[in-house]
């Protein structure tokens, strides 16, 4: 039996570069997305290969509808077909809402929420045409519902794809499609460890579970999702964050 087909966008480098590690350990064929750091997907494509899995990297702007049309079309011509689509690709700017540029703001809207709209409605559209389901994995936030202060983009972006997961889900659950979110806590890759020069010091102590998390967190939930396993969960919002988006602000230290 030949291997189901994932293509995860934004998999050069960090949490999507886990993703696809995780479904090629899986016994996934993966298709890996790039816009810019062609080096860092050949990388993850020779990582997958040495697995045993196929792999194909493909180049494009997930904002550009032109774009993920060809890139999906390659998809399904060099390896088969596509059973799971997982949208990663994403980028911030750290403004505060009174200096944030127009520029900046519509890059970001169009990377994380277009990009995720458009990949969603085609590759919705070939696996309804395929005929046998599927599943279609957003990367979300804890700005899905959080608001991280000199982040306007970003949750707004994140914000808006909570309800197109809903939304896709309901509409696409008919052909057994299932759409659902993995929201991230503080991860720790190379962009994130820009952030702060003790990273896991920073965000350890906040985090119920007392750790950070690494990009193989979020990839046994999408694993999972993509799974049959989860053949019956759609329209969800998973937080793999070790508890760090569901703990309130609290002045008391528990017993």
């Amino acid at each position: 039996m030949s291997s189901k087909v994932a293509f995860v966008t934004g998999a050069s480098k960090g949490v999507g570069r886990g993703i696809a590690y995780g479904l090629a350990d899986a016994g996934w064929d993966v298709a890996i997305n790039f816009y810019s750091d062609e080096k860092g997907a050949n990388e993850t494509r020779d990582v997958i290969e040495s697995k045993g899995q196929r792999c194909i990297t493909v180049d494009g702007d997930v904002g550009t509808k032109s774009d993920v049309e060809a890139m999906i079309s390659a998809v399904v011509a060099e390896l088969g077909g596509l059973d799971c689509m997982v949208n990663n690709a994403g980028r911030q700017t750290f403004a505060s809402i009174l200096e944030l540029s127009e520029e900046d703001w519509d890059k970001t809207i169009k990377t994380n929420l277009k990009g995720s709209f458009l990949c969603t409605q085609i590759a919705g559209r070939v696996l309804t045409e395929q005929g046998r389901g599927g599943s279609i994995i957003n990367i979300g936030s804890g700005a899905n519902k959080q608001p991280f202060l000199n982040l306007v983009d970003y949750c707004a972006s994140k914000g808006g794809l909570e309800q197109l997961t809903r939304v896709s889900a309901c509409e696409l659950g008919q052909y057994g499609i299932r759409v659902n979110c993995v929201a991230p806590g503080a991860i720790e890759i190379e962009r994130t460890r820009e952030e702060s020069p003790d990273y896991a010091g920073t965000w350890s102590p906040l985090t119920p579970m007392g750790r950070i998390g690494l990009p193989e967190d979020i990839a046994n939930m999408v694993v999972h999702l993509a799974s049959d396993a989860a053949e019956f969960v759609t329209g969800q919002t998973v937080y793999v964050d070790g508890g760090l988006w569901t703990k309130a602000q609290w002045p008391y230290e528990a017993d």
